[in-house]
């Protein structure tokens, strides 16, 4: 059979391959294979023609690589690689005179590929798997955009097979599933299948029924083995049609869309999508640092567009000056993102100290950065002296890092062919949004590591208020038409903790219980009322006042709806709409909140939902895939169990950070686990942690802790590696002091800033195409998969602070200087 004549010459191919592209390659093709048969030589001949065939296919290595990867352009198209995959690249590039399937090919088959690695892996280990299930004290690593979509729809169909593995070695296993170009098949253990490998399937469990017109079978190419229990294997599929029949492909595709309801399809590509989708969902709208996109407009890089949520609006509204214009363009001028872009790793840091002055009602802002301050010892000094006496006084760590409009389209993880609507569902960016994005280079995140502690560090500095005028060159004056920043908000249906309703009704308002006010309802919901006001009113936030709804207690007998309590939670400008809460005064149920419960439930197919339109439909989404596809955070999520809470997931990014790599490196073979445990004190997340969340709402602003890690780098356990010392940001450091000192001197110190949020409900409307697909064939998977999303309880932002927390140290400089050493040399030793 074809196949296994490829199969048979393989060393010989892996030769001539290394040879085409070459002038010479026919004159060489006929030396090499004079002593073979014609059709073995035509055999040969086709599939060096395959692999020459020029392709245009997109390579992103983004989470399937162990290599930092960046954006590679080449003939106009951009990849994602990294440093080996480009070096691998261009050495086939060379070699074949273009970009060919050949080159594509040895681009993914790079030793540092997580596919190539783990079969690498299963080959050496034992075909029996101990444990798959996940441990106590393990917690899931989730990749931020790994999902991708999939052509076609797989169906799980177990038939009998027949396969050809080379050199007169035939087989029999069973298909798993199956679609028109692939299957997962099962084997024994004992049948040798490598990655790469051309075998024949015969598929006769459907031969027995059906006359597919195939007698040689259909070529496949293994893609991945995975050994499972009983001393059997899976191995991947992918057909390469070499058979070039319609009327098979025709049937295939016809038992498969006949046949799906009845043997399932495999729904584990959108499984996985929904389960790392939810975890994006819940991160973004917590997250502590401030999303400022950068644009290229002529020769200059400018923030266009901040994204702000309800953790970050804060540090946008810190860089507006009295004009509520964004002194952003000043803060990293073009002198500044120069130095910055020229530090080293995929992801520039640096720490930004700002303070402001005002003067005749005006704001300015003084601002200087850590490798400014480190070429002038004198005005360092002066800098943080003074401005650490202000209450104005800021640090920040900048993270900046490439950004692509490409990446603002994430298509859903459902098959092309699974419904007629996909197509309409995987809308790219609309012309409008696009003209805003498609100038963006960089994305750079801002995030608040004031502490009191280093504060108070600074405010020892001896300084000369003499020299304070010295400070005017870390200034930044008046622009009477300053580039516009475009702010806009992050896009989260279900952040409000119940959902309003469009309605109105007449009110009448009672202050301090005499004066009244007529009025009319806007919107409604189970907790709250939006109200419009015939007149101004002189409500203030955290007014409480009592209101009637006569038109409504005309519809009821069973609810009083006078003298209701609510409190003013927000005043418009014009102080005539007013935002309204339940207030209570015991625990006992409010007749309001009881009243419109009732009404939105017997009435949700009437009432018109309340939703608020972006001033531009899609950007929110587009800036948000865009972020989602450059994480360089470390975010982790509590999840509750009966009594407690415990970290549950991991989340990792484009960019893993230092402590991603060293938990990695101590996973011990359990691929997509993290041991986190050892990071934090006995007991701290499911006692500590569990109460002080307990206590906390959604809309409460988050807890914050800063976390030291003592970690010795000889000790082989992560339980011996790792000890860590938790404490509140508002909690005196001077106990710890010594345990830094002693780690400083023998081992390595991190020290992180930990924010924890309290989550609202899942975006079920961000998951709910795939949500539906998967209930269309399995509703018991779809509510376990929701069920597990409503079990994330906390957000968590893990903030590595540690170069700046070691300037406020007074520890001999030789010994910081000494330990950085050890940790950049041990750090760099991971990579290698």
């Amino acid at each position: 059979m074809a196949e296994d004549k490829l199969q048979k010459y393989q060393p010989l191919i892996k030769e001539l391959k290394s040879q085409l592209g070459n002038p010479d390659f026919d004159k060489l093709f006929e030396q090499m294979t004079k002593d073979i048969s014609k059709p073995d030589r035509f055999l040969l001949k086709m599939e060096m023609s395959r692999l020459s065939q020029p392709i245009a296919r997109f390579i992103d290595l983004r989470g399937q690589v162990a290599g930092d990867v960046k954006p590679y352009e080449h003939e106009g198209k951009q990849h994602f690689m990294d440093d080996l995959a480009i070096e691998v690249f261009e050495r086939e590039i060379a070699r074949h005179g273009g970009y060919t399937l050949a080159v594509y090919e040895e681009v993914m088959q790079t030793e540092n590929n997580f596919r190539v690695m783990q079969k690498k892996a299963q080959d050496t280990e034992s075909l029996v798997q101990d444990v798959v299930e996940q441990q106590p004290d393990h917690a899931k690593l989730v990749r931020f955009a790994s999902y991708e979509s999939r052509i076609e729809e797989r169906m799980n169909y177990s038939i009998k097979i027949s396969i050809e593995l080379g050199k007169g070695n035939q087989a029999t296993g069973t298909t798993s599933d199956i679609s028109l170009s692939g299957a997962k098949i099962k084997l024994s253990a004992k049948e040798r299948v490598n990655p790469g490998q051309l075998v024949s399937v015969r598929l006769t469990g459907l031969e027995q029924e059906f006359e597919l017109g195939l007698k040689e079978g259909i070529q496949y190419e293994v893609i991945a083995v995975e050994p499972i229990s009983s001393g059997f294997q899976h191995v991947r599929l992918k057909r390469t049609f070499i058979e070039n029949s319609s009327s098979f492909d025709e049937f295939l595709n016809s038992f498969i869309h006949g046949n799906k309801r009845r043997y399932k399809v495999n729904l584990d590509n959108t499984m996985d999508a929904i389960t790392c989708k939810g975890y994006e969902q819940y991160y973004q709208p917590r997250v502590n640092s401030l999303f400022v996109f950068f644009s290229q407009k002529e020769k200059l890089l400018l923030p266009t567009i901040a994204l702000t949520n309800e953790n970050n609006a804060f540090i946008n509204y810190y860089f507006e000056d009295e004009r509520k214009s964004s002194c952003l363009y000043q803060i990293f001028s073009q002198s500044r993102m120069a130095t910055i872009l020229a530090l080293p790793n995929a992801v520039k840091e640096s720490t930004v100290y700002s303070f402001t002055h005002i003067k005749d009602g005006k704001i300015y802002h003084y601002s200087a950065f850590d490798f400014e301050l480190a070429k002038q010892p004198d005005l360092r000094n002066l800098f943080v002296a003074y401005g650490s006496q202000k209450s104005s006084w800021r640090t920040y760590k900048v993270q900046l890092m490439p950004s692509h409009h490409e990446d603002a389209f994430i298509p859903l993880s459902l098959p092309a062919n699974a419904s007629k609507n996909i197509e309409k569902l995987n809308k790219r960016p609309t012309p409008r949004v696009q003209s805003h994005i498609q100038d963006i280079k960089y994305l750079l995140l801002l995030t608040d590591i004031s502490s009191q502690h280093q504060k108070e560090a600074y405010q020892k500095v001896p300084f000369d208020k003499n020299l304070v005028n010295k400070l005017k060159v870390f200034g930044r004056g008046k622009t009477l038409n300053p580039p516009k920043l475009d702010v806009v908000s992050l896009d989260y249906i279900n952040l409000r903790a119940h959902k309003r309703y469009l309605y109105k009704t007449s009110v009448v308002l009672h202050i301090d219980g005499a004066q009244s006010c007529q009025g009319h309802t806007l919107d409604f919901s189970e907790m709250g009322l939006q109200v419009e006001l015939a007149q101004p009113t002189e409500l203030t936030k955290g007014s409480v006042i009592h209101l009637d709804l006569p038109d409504l207690q005309k519809i009821t007998k069973q609810y009083t709806l006078s003298n209701l309590r609510y409190e003013v939670v927000a005043v418009s400008k014009a102080k005539t709409i007013i935002n309204l809460k339940v207030s209570k005064l015991t625990d006992l149920p409010q007749v309001a909140s009881e009243f419109f419960k009732l009404l939105i439930n017997s009435n949700k197919d009437k009432l018109q939902p309340c939703k608020e339109a972006p001033r531009i439909p899609g950007l929110s989404t587009a800036l948000r895939n865009m972020i989602t596809k450059s994480v360089c955070q470390f975010p982790f999520y509590l999840h509750k169990e009966t009594s407690h809470f415990k970290i549950g997931a991991v989340g990792i990014g484009l960019y893993p950070t230092p402590i991603h790599r060293l938990l990695m490196h101590y996973h011990n073979g359990k691929q997509g686990q993290l041991n986190m445990k050892p990071l934090f004190p006995a007991g701290f997340i499911e006692s500590h942690l569990t109460e002080a969340l307990r206590k906390h709402s959604r809309k409460s602003k988050p807890l914050k802790y800063t976390l030291f890690v003592a970690f010795d780098n000889k000790e082989k356990d992560i339980n011996k590696a790792l000890k860590g010392q938790c404490i509140s940001q508002e909690e005196s450091q001077e106990p710890l002091f010594l345990f830094q000192k002693k780690t400083i001197t023998k081992n390595i110190l991190f020290v992180f800033h930990l924010h924890v949020s309290k989550t609202g409900r899942p975006d079920t409307d961000y998951l709910a195409n795939e949500l539906r697909y998967v209930s269309h064939y399995a509703l018991h998977k779809a509510k376990e998969l929701e069920e597990g999303l409503w079990k994330v309880t906390g957000v968590c932002d893990l903030i590595d602070v540690t170069d700046e927390h070691l300037r406020t140290l007074d520890i001999d400089t030789k010994l910081i200087t000494a330990m950085r050493l050890r940790k950049q040399t041990w750090l760099k030793a991971l990579l290698n």
